[in-house]
């Protein structure tokens, strides 16, 4: 049994059969994909409190050092990517800060917010405003806290990371896999075009990155929200030394991922942390969300490329290029979306001929 799915009521089995069938998977056994998309965002990293200390995670600050984006620093920087062509806002925070983030706590209700959740759905409404579609990356969320975003999101995730539990997960304060799966589950009740994925490289083994894609694989079949899978390295780090995975570990695991999936589901790497170049024939259909404006903010040391270097992987392969939003395209077209976000992407405005140019055909980042 995966470790917590007990706690939060969750029935979810993965046979020892078909870990060993996607154990098989080799990257001669996958097809290479047709075409490579991306999307074009800004990294808006909301507060850096948590309530976990992974021991390979650079972006939280202990109490007394955790900072809170305020509103003006969230609408300049918005702003910025607007002008710079990006159509999402990425947000993100470390899990629910608990009652050792008294600071955050303060700061929030001086400006009129109860909790992260309520100023998060503040900060969507900022990036709206300013002609991007938000989709908020915060951590594990109960049914309630991801209602009350929902509606202001393109989309949202969470990465999985791992079915089992390892010692980089910190202790007493480990992040759960039946918490994670539970708030995939979420997603699906509320019907969240979703991403997630799995995080290589931290103690796992190859039977649990076989049963957390195939866990992964079974929260879709039950709602159809999975939007695309992230295969992440996990990379050195000032925090973090244990080593990372290795090309020919990236390689066999994304095509096990790719294997796994159904087709609708895109398997991205992150071009900034994994060889994406050496990729391209294990099954990878996307490579993310990069930012022309914005750093990434947790992995900070590991720069974005440029818009070229993407356009290079895709001719390396000799496949398309095109751009994408933040949400797929068949979340908008079989009506998954909710009333502020279609309005957004019908607007009559720059940002929403952006969002229809894309849908319509999609952008080569060496035309703009």
């Amino acid at each position: 049994m995966i470790p917590g799915t007990d706690a939060y009521d969750i029935d979810i089995e993965v046979s020892d059969a078909d870990i060993e069938r996607l154990l098989s998977v080799m990257p001669e056994d996958v097809e290479a994909a047709s075409a490579l998309s991306y999307c074009r965002n800004v990294f808006l990293p909301l507060t850096t409190a948590c309530r976990y200390t992974c021991t390979y995670c650079t972006y939280y600050d202990p109490p007394g050092q955790a900072e809170l984006m305020d509103r003006e620093e969230i609408r300049e920087t918005c702003r910025r990517g607007a002008d710079a062509g990006c159509t999402e806002a990425l947000f993100t925070f470390g899990d629910d800060p608990d009652d050792r983030y008294t600071a955050i706590h303060d700061t929030l209700a001086e400006w009129g917010h109860d909790s992260i959740h309520e100023y998060l759905r503040e900060a969507c409404e900022i990036a709206l405003e300013e002609g991007l579609l938000p989709h908020a990356n915060p951590g594990d969320q109960t049914r309630e806290q991801m209602a009350h975003v929902a509606d202001l999101n393109a989309s949202m995730g969470v990465m999985l990371e791992t079915t089992t539990e390892v010692q980089a997960h910190g202790g007493p304060r480990a992040k759960n896999p039946g918490q994670r799966l539970n708030t995939l589950r979420v997603a699906g009740e509320l019907g969240v075009p979703f991403t997630t994925g799995i995080l290589v490289g931290i103690g796992e083994d190859w039977h649990h990155r076989a049963e957390s894609l195939l866990a992964i694989r079974e929260m879709h079949e039950r709602y159809g929200h999975i939007q695309e899978v992230i295969v992440q390295p996990v990379v050195e780090n000032e925090r973090w030394q244990g080593g990372s995975p290795d090309l020919a570990t990236m390689r066999r695991v994304t095509a096990m991922a790719r294997a796994a999936l159904p087709e609708e589901v895109s398997v991205q790497v992150p071009p900034n942390l994994a060889p994406a170049r050496d990729l391209t024939d294990c099954g990878i259909d996307d490579l993310g969300g990069v930012s022309p404006v914005t750093v990434d903010h947790i992995n900070p040391e590991y720069e974005w490329p440029a818009l070229q270097e993407l356009t290079a992987v895709a001719d390396a392969a000799e496949v398309p290029l095109t751009e994408r939003l933040p949400v797929y395209d068949r979340f908008v077209d079989d009506g998954w979306l909710s009333e502020p976000i279609e309005a957004a992407l019908e607007a009559e405005n720059d940002a929403g001929e952006r969002f229809r140019s894309i849908l319509d055909r999609g952008v080569n980042p060496a035309s703009v």
